[in-house]
């Protein structure tokens, strides 16, 4: 392989390492699952040479259950605040729709309306019980995003690691 193509390799490599860190941050943007697409573009261009199928496993399970956690983080965080099964759904509800239909800062104002709503609808709870389960739904959904992050800055020095 000539030293142009293992350049370009390495460059499109990290562009997707790249934007997997920056979707981490940003709601709704898959981030490790692009740094397992990264991996993966680079594994079969170089015939997996540098890492084998247990590597592209590990990886492949990190950015599912990276995922996975992701989405159930805000949930966790208004239940972990008091929240019932509605606020839960609300939550999960409201920051659906609110990126569906207002991208990013319609999320964040989706999963706390969305839980607090739920709680004041039916009578559940007050108002600052409310409040207080739509602040946890925030903290897990920021908590979702650092372990994003955690995942993906794993990811890419379990690659580093294997290609090195």
């Amino acid at each position: 392989m000539s030293i142009t193509v293992s350049i370009m390799i390495w460059v499109v490599t990290g562009v997707f390492f790249f934007a997997g860190l920056a979707g981490s941050v940003v709601p709704g943007m898959p981030g490790p699952p692009l740094v397992f697409l990264g991996a993966i573009f680079y594994g079969l261009l170089t015939g997996f040479a540098d890492f084998g199928w247990t590597v592209v496993l590990v990886l492949g399970g990190l950015a599912a259950l990276s995922q996975a956690l992701d989405y159930l983080a805000s949930a966790y965080g208004a239940k972990r605040f008091g929240g019932s099964k509605w606020g839960i759904g609300g939550s999960i509800c409201g920051g659906v729709l609110g990126l569906v239909f207002f991208s990013l800062p319609g999320m964040i104002v989706g999963l706390f309306a969305g839980a607090v709503l739920l709680e004041l609808w039916p009578g559940r709870q007050g108002g600052l019980a409310s409040l207080k389960v739509g602040g946890g739904s925030l903290l897990g959904f920021l908590g979702g995003t650092l372990l994003k992050l955690v995942f993906a800055l794993a990811m890419i020095g379990i690659f580093g690691y294997a290609v090195w």
